[in-house]
């Protein structure tokens, strides 16, 4: 047995195209930008891509926003992705079979109405004719077989297709008057051709020419569309004529010679040479990318032409020049490439343009993963910037915080490790990087575990941290160092009456290194016990065909108490209170602050699941303590002697709409916060909306109240046309912090996409801007991409 392997392909699903003279240009191989490389790894848009981007989608309780990383050690950063990658491919031939291709004198199976054998070995088979010969089938309504030669002189209507190959969708058939073919109906001529690839472009000719076994058909005097053409009206909405176009089966590329393009069947550009372009079934092919035209009040009007260079089967660039009209000159470049164990991609732009007059300005991101053995990850990320400005004048990101460093993780069923290292750079106004935490150093390493003799459930856990800020001044240049131990356990018990107890033990401890901050001593120990009981009753009963969850729990805690003013509190100021953290022994979110004392965390929740499908549930709670404690800020819900009431609600409908509001209020029903969400999916909408409320707290560092609307839409219009809106007002302010229209139309041949938005953001550095960005894009030149929304066709009467 031989057997041969690829490593990991890059793969690409963005879009290329023909679009007026732009694209006719010498070299075109209309490549296909958006996905990548080798290995494992999860998409990334990369930031200087498409202008135009999809807003609609995502989870329905989820108003779309930049993603945070989800893990025990998170930065609040924007955490590019790596690109998408393909598994290797492996093809293999065992002893003793053949390929088709290789057997020629395997038997043809023929049916027909009528089969006639003549003297000198002529076969003549008519009506209803179909041949399979080596994974081809033909169908017509004559054959003439010559004895001597095995030429086929064939009467049509003709139909050669291959179902036999292994992807028969993206194979080329074949339509034809007749033709004159050899045994292997493979060469020969066709008159009256048509060529039909993978099901979307089209060509048509009076005449073609097939050889070398097929791979390669010439048309001759040819025209070529992907829009569907009718009898009433022949005319399609574009179309490419030219003196001949030849399609290479083996690399899937067209070549056509003195193409013309036309719409409407008006001629609007042509060139006097020969043009490369690929065929539907390319995913990567070098060449120019589909043209972007963008628009803004800052830059005036411009435009970006792609060009897409493949490197191997592993790697990649894009080459993005962008101009617009005396305001800017700008140069793109993205690389991106797989490992057999990872891959990476990197993208950045450097600028001189009016609005800094003088100045260079640009960026760089960059991200990469590798598998190392005993399953651990290495990441590594690069983000900078000249200035926030930048990324939001060029629709980089909105991030105004960016980190680079190395990270180290390993995740297995009963273990966690996470470590990473690395630099945050402030691009907020507000924000001095001298004073911030500059350098920053984590690790975590967590092990879940059954005790001997005692049972039950236990999590240790060991951490590292230390930051440093790059001033010297004491007080603003404080450097921290810590390490922590935690000990977490836990064990269950079914009681009599159907109640569930659990016993609780918890153990944190902390050593902290202080510098550069006299108010503190250099040098810090402290260690927090904890001990509890809690007490479930889960209930359910059935009514009318309906289930009734109901579940009362009690918690009740003791933590020696202690202050925390010995430790500068530096990574838990943002405190939330939400039924995921009720009934939590510590609702600090990081390490400098512990929740101490005697309290008592009390709640109820009910369910209620209908037969139909839906679902509606609520969850109610408060915290008490045995006295008033000053660990939370004064504004603070958790602050006091018990905190504020939770209630939480949610619908489901079963049928794609969901629903859920969270409010926290006293007992004057005075509401701290409140949040709603409504998200609603279905084919042809996609909505998602969200108001949060939430009151100043000068601790948290809001100084006035947050009343926010954000909401994101996208719905089918009608046939073809799908749009998309996306608005996050401020009613504080009383303005709109940004708006966005998007619209694209698809039918079977052509694709337009146009986004018009506005920036309201108003500062020193950032100045409120519109803009608007359009791009279109033929089909039948390379694979394009699904995106929401259904495709318009031609209806051809009868």
């Amino acid at each position: 047995m031989t057997a041969r392997r690829h490593k990991g392909l890059l793969r690409t699903t963005g879009l290329a195209g023909i679009a007026g003279l732009a694209v006719l240009l010498p070299g075109l191989a209309a490549a296909q930008q958006n996905t990548a490389s080798g290995s494992a790894g999860p998409e990334w848009q990369a930031p200087a891509d498409s202008s135009i981007q999809q807003r609609a989608g995502g989870a329905a309780l989820a108003p779309q926003a930049t993603p945070l990383a989800n893990r025990p050690v998170a930065d609040r950063t924007p955490s590019p992705r790596l690109p998408e990658t393909v598994e290797p491919t492996a093809d293999i031939t065992l002893d003793g079979t053949v390929p088709d291709a290789e057997s020629p004198d395997e038997a043809a199976t023929v049916l027909a109405d009528s089969l006639v054998l003549q003297g000198d070995q002529t076969l003549i088979a008519a009506g209803g004719v179909v041949v399979w010969y080596q994974g081809a089938r033909l169908v017509a309504s004559r054959m003439i077989v010559d004895g001597e030669s095995g030429e086929l002189t064939i009467e049509g209507p003709i139909h050669l297709s291959r179902p036999g190959a292994a992807d028969p969708e993206a194979a080329a058939i074949l339509i034809a008057d007749s033709a004159q073919l050899d045994r292997e109906l493979q060469d020969g001529i066709v008159r009256g051709a048509r060529l039909v690839i993978a099901h979307e472009l089209q060509l048509a000719s009076r005449q073609a020419t097939r050889s070398e076994q097929g791979r390669f058909t010439r048309l001759e005097n040819v025209v070529t569309s992907a829009c569907q053409i009718c009898a009433e009206n022949p005319v399609p909405l574009w179309e490419i004529r030219a003196r001949s176009i030849t399609h290479d089966a083996r690399t899937s590329l067209l070549h056509l010679d003195h193409p013309q393009f036309r719409a409407f069947g008006l001629p609007l550009a042509a060139v006097p040479f020969t043009v490369t372009a690929p065929d539907p079934t390319v995913e990567r092919r070098s060449g120019f990318l589909r043209p972007e035209f963008r628009t803004t009040s800052r830059l005036g009007f411009g435009m970006k032409l792609p060009y897409f260079v493949t490197l191997g089967d592993h790697a990649d660039m894009t080459i993005i020049p962008y101009f617009s009209t005396s305001r800017t000159r700008t140069l793109e470049l993205r690389y991106r490439q797989a490992f057999r164990n990872g891959a990476m991609e990197w993208s950045g732009a450097i600028s001189r343009d009016d609005i800094e007059p003088g100045e260079t300005r640009g960026y760089l991101f960059g991200a990469a993963e590798f598998e190392l053995p005993r399953g651990y990850k290495l990441g590594v990320r690069i983000q900078a910037a000249s200035d926030r400005s930048y990324l939001l004048d060029y629709d980089v990101t909105e991030a105004d915080r960016l980190w680079s460093g190395v990270t180290l993780e390993r995740i297995k069923r009963d273990k966690l490790l996470i470590a990473r290292v690395g630099n945050y750079h402030s691009l907020r106004d507000y924000e001095d990087n001298d004073t911030s935490p500059a350098q920053v150093a984590d690790a975590l390493w967590q092990r879940r575990f059954t005790p001997n003799y005692i049972g039950g459930e236990a999590l240790m856990e060991w951490s590292l941290h230390a930051h440093r800020r790059p001033s010297d001044e004491d007080v603003k240049g404080r450097d921290i160092a810590r390490a922590s131990f935690g000990l977490d356990w836990r064990r269950s018990e079914i009681l009599p009456g159907g109640f569930v107890g659990a016993a609780i033990l918890g153990l944190d401890a902390d050593l902290y290194r202080i510098a550069q901050d006299n108010r503190y001593e250099d040098a810090v120990l402290r260690a927090y016990p904890t001990t509890g009981v809690e007490l479930r009753w889960p209930l359910a009963g059935y009514s009318g065909g309906a289930t009734h969850l109901v579940e009362p729990v009690v918690q009740l805690l003791w933590s020696p108490r202690g202050g925390d003013d010995d430790i500068p509190n530096e990574d838990s100021r943002l405190i939330e209170f939400d039924e995921g953290n009720l009934f939590s022994t510590n609702r600090f979110p990081g390490w400098d602050a512990r929740e101490t004392g005697l309290r008592a965390n009390l709640g109820v929740s009910w369910t209620r699941i209908d037969p139909q499908g839906w679902s509606i549930g609520l969850t109610g709670g408060r915290v008490f303590r045995d006295r008033a404690v000053s660990q939370f800020p004064k504004d603070s819900p958790l602050s006091g002697q018990h905190s504020d009431w939770l209630l939480a609600a949610h619908y489901d409908s079963g049928t794609g709409l969901a629903i859920s509001n969270r409010a926290l209020f006293d007992d004057s029903f005075n509401f701290s916060r409140n949040e709603l969400r409504l998200g609603w999916l279905r084919s042809d909408l996609q909505l998602s909306a969200g108001h949060l409320w939430i009151d100043s707290n000068q601790d948290e560092g809001r100084r006035t109240d947050i009343n926010e609307f954000t909401a994101n839409i996208g719905w089918q219009i009608t046939d073809g046309w799908w749009g998309s809106a996306e608005t996050r007002y401020d009613f504080t302010a009383n303005q709109a912090q940004m708006a966005a229209l998007d619209l694209t139309y698809r039918n079977e041949c052509v694709s337009v996409e146009m986004g018009l938005s506005r920036r309201f953001t108003d500062s020193d550095n950032v100045r409120p801007e519109t803009s608007f960005d359009l791009s279109v894009r033929l089909g039948g030149f390379g694979r394009q991409k699904d995106i929401p929304g259904t495709v318009a066709r031609r209806s051809c009467m009868r």
